[in-house]
């Protein structure tokens, strides 16, 4: 009877000491199950799963339903939550390295955008060390396009509009394009645009299908502005109370979940594209006229984005271009 009481606390010992040891945590996203971004962050959590043995378990919290978008740094940064994805941008204010792909026309390709990641990705690990949190991952969108009412062939055509904002650039974006700045989160897009708080915005393809955007407007200019990218962040000290076997298991998962996101995003965009002509959105490239008009914009943006901060915005364009 002895050996079986022993036998049975030795059992239930080890059970308890793996429940404690079993790590549950948090990860808010603000984008619906459709997107890309957020179907690899169900692959990652997946991968760190299986990679731990089931030790460490990741929600994720798609469509901004734990925390919405402009609260996860702060609720990643002060241990709220474990981690959680973040549209680089929206944390420009903080910091001018945030705002480095929210530059019009400063990165319009793939490739460029690569490169421009490159560049940045020093500044922003140090910036992101001071306050707390430790980068994972990226996950590039299709490039930023222009979606209206109405055909836009020059920028008098979009004078007056009331443009939806995300970020600090967009937001400056839109008054250097005498429109009117209104933040809208994506999940609130396509009733901004029912009850006239928004009339255009410039945003992904992705963006565009997934909301079904041919219900509230007509024509898509495709002028590839820039391209931009979530970053997945975690809790530095979260991070670091792992085990350094845990700790790789996460990052051998971020660099895979970096890889499908960097390949993905190609074909992404060439479908979500041809969705929105498919629906009846008419699709068109931008005429000379506006794209002279906005590259005008990009050159003022560069100009005072690195009056900002001129070191580190210097560095980083240095090593870009």
């Amino acid at each position: 009877m002895f050996k079986k009481l022993a036998t049975a606390t030795l059992v239930t010992g080890a059970l308890l000491t793996s429940a404690v040891q079993a790590d549950q945590w948090h990860m808010p996203t603000p984008y619906g199950d459709a997107n890309l971004p957020t179907q690899i962050a169900y692959g990652f959590a997946e991968d760190i799963k299986n990679g731990t043995d089931g030790d460490i378990t990741i929600t994720v919290h798609s469509g901004a339903s734990l925390v919405k978008h402009p609260e996860i740094p702060r609720a990643v940064r002060t241990g709220q939550v474990q981690l959680g994805e973040i549209f680089i941008g929206i944390m420009g204010n903080t910091h001018p390295v945030f705002k480095h792909d929210n530059i019009p026309f400063l990165a319009t390709s793939f490739d460029d955008a690569k490169k421009l990641w490159e560049a940045a990705k020093p500044q922003i690990e140090k910036q992101l060390d001071k306050e707390g949190m430790t980068l994972l991952y990226t996950v590039p969108w299709p490039a930023q396009s222009l979606y209206t009412k109405a055909p836009v062939n020059k920028l008098e055509d979009l004078e007056g509009l009331k443009m939806r904002a995300y970020s600090p650039s967009t937001s400056r974006l839109a008054d250097l394009m005498n429109t009117t700045p209104t933040t809208v989160q994506v999940p609130e897009i396509p009733q901004a645009f029912s009850t006239g708080i928004i009339d255009a915005m410039i945003t992904s393809p992705s963006t565009g299908a997934n909301g079904q955007a041919w219900d509230y407007l007509s024509h898509y200019t495709d002028i590839k502005a820039w391209i931009p990218k979530n970053v997945v962040v975690v809790n530095k000290r979260a991070f670091r109370r792992l085990s350094d076997e845990q700790q790789q298991v996460i990052l051998d998962a971020a660099a895979t979940a970096e890889a499908k996101g960097w390949e993905g995003v190609r074909k992404t965009a060439a479908e979500d594209t041809a969705t929105l002509a498919e629906n009846g959105i008419t699709v068109s490239e931008p005429s000379d006229e506006l794209m002279a008009e906005l590259q005008k914009i990009g050159d003022i943006m560069v100009k005072e984005w690195e009056q900002e901060a001129p070191e580190e915005v210097g560095a980083i364009l240095s090593n870009y271009r």
